[in-house]
């Protein structure tokens, strides 16, 4: 069985724009919530290619000076899919002089965005966002709710409007785990899983940054959170966990 390890994060993504998958204008998923999972030297790995024009699908757009923070300060991203961005004062200002498109999701839609993208999900309807700025120029449709449907001789009393919303789906997408196998297959540690596994499914090419890499076998397959099936590169990597908001008591 083939190894998909590579010596660093700059060696992963190091024949990708020869091989289509990384170009100017692509669009690139990167895990993480605030600062917790994200695949923080794979994002500099990134940096340093020099794409630009990206679409970057993630929840938040890190911090001024780390995660995705970091291409914000060179300019490489043009939109950004997301549902928080508050802690980023460059990303508020770019967004200002209209330098950034924004593409704001609640935050469960946008999880589910992307499940269905990996799921080969094209769309699907939600009641969240609905009378909202959320749901603008999308379809709607008024059903019953599931629970409802589910009810023998159902009546359409009970219908409420959904909004539609499209399954997500990039070129590439960049994310944390805490120990993977030579084969991909990826575990993750608490909270620092968040939009991480479902990430891993959604894009044409998957590259995982690892804390601990193991021999294959060495992870019992009840364990194993996202199967290697699903990941093209990893990287073992030191990782650098800064605290986005530090609360110390008086």
């Amino acid at each position: 069985m083939a190894t998909k390890t590579t010596a660093s994060a700059a060696e992963a993504l190091a024949d990708l724009r020869d091989r289509g998958i990384l170009y100017d204008g692509c669009t690139v998923m990167v895990g993480g919530f605030g600062l917790c999972g994200i695949p923080e030297q794979l994002i500099i790995a990134l940096r340093d290619t020099g794409v630009k024009g990206l679409t970057c699908i993630s929840n938040n757009a890190g911090v001024d000076d780390w995660g995705l923070g970091l291409l914000l300060q060179t300019k490489q991203i043009k939109k950004m899919v997301s549902s928080y961005v508050g802690e980023n004062a460059i990303f508020a200002q770019q967004f200002l002089d209209g330098e950034l498109e924004v593409e704001f999701n609640p935050q469960g839609t946008l999880a589910e965005r992307i499940r269905a993208g990996g799921a080969g999900i094209p769309a699907f309807y939600t009641a969240t966002g609905v009378g909202t700025i959320v749901a603008e120029g999308k379809p709607t449709a008024t059903m019953l709710p599931p629970k409802q449907r589910a009810r023998v001789n159902a009546k359409p009393n009970g219908e409420r409007e959904f909004v539609m919303e499209t399954g997500l789906y990039a070129d590439l997408a960049l994310v944390k785990a805490h120990t993977a196998d030579e084969f991909g297959n990826l575990v993750f540690r608490e909270t620092a899983r968040n939009f991480n596994p479902m990430m891993a499914t959604a894009a044409a090419f998957t590259v995982a940054e690892v804390e601990h890499l193991v021999p294959i076998g060495s992870i019992d397959p009840d364990q194993v959170h996202t199967p290697g099936v699903f990941v093209n590169r990893v990287v073992e990597t030191v990782s650098e966990k800064r605290i986005e908001q530090r609360t110390i008591s008086q």
